[in-house]
């Protein structure tokens, strides 16, 4: 398996979890000083804990009945990945369907692949 692949298969798992309710997915690949930028808030999230709190108080809050991770795409740099995917999801708790842009900026570290920059924002209309 290929780096690339490997950063997209941790993305994905954390996803399911996500789905299911379960932010911890998530917060395990996070390095203590993780960004986090989400469109419900109206700041960034600065570090591992305050992310953790935010989390905590979704829990089990999100669902979604099915996903799509759509063209997922991984750059190289350094130890450094860069993902970005669009996010569709039906049927969960946020309506019938939801569609995101997200960008995640994995360090690959003596602790595996871990997030440190993470920003979520909603997708323009007919995209």
């Amino acid at each position: 398996m290929t780096e690339k692949q490997s950063v997209v298969n941790l993305e994905a798992a954390a996803l399911d979890r996500w789905c299911r309710g379960d932010p911890s997915g998530f917060l395990e690949l996070c390095a203590d000083e993780v960004v986090y930028f989400d469109p419900f808030l109206p700041a960034r999230l600065d570090g591992l804990a305050k992310l953790t709190a935010y989390y905590e108080g979704i829990r089990g809050k999100i669902f979604a009945s099915r996903y799509e991770m759509i063209e997922p795409h991984v750059q190289l740099i350094g130890t450094a990945a860069i993902l970005t995917f669009r996010f569709t999801s039906w049927g969960g708790s946020e309506g019938a369907e939801m569609r995101w842009n997200c960008t995640e900026v994995y360090r690959n570290d003596a602790a595996g692949w871990r997030i440190v920059q993470t920003h979520w924002s909603f997708t323009g209309a007919g995209t």
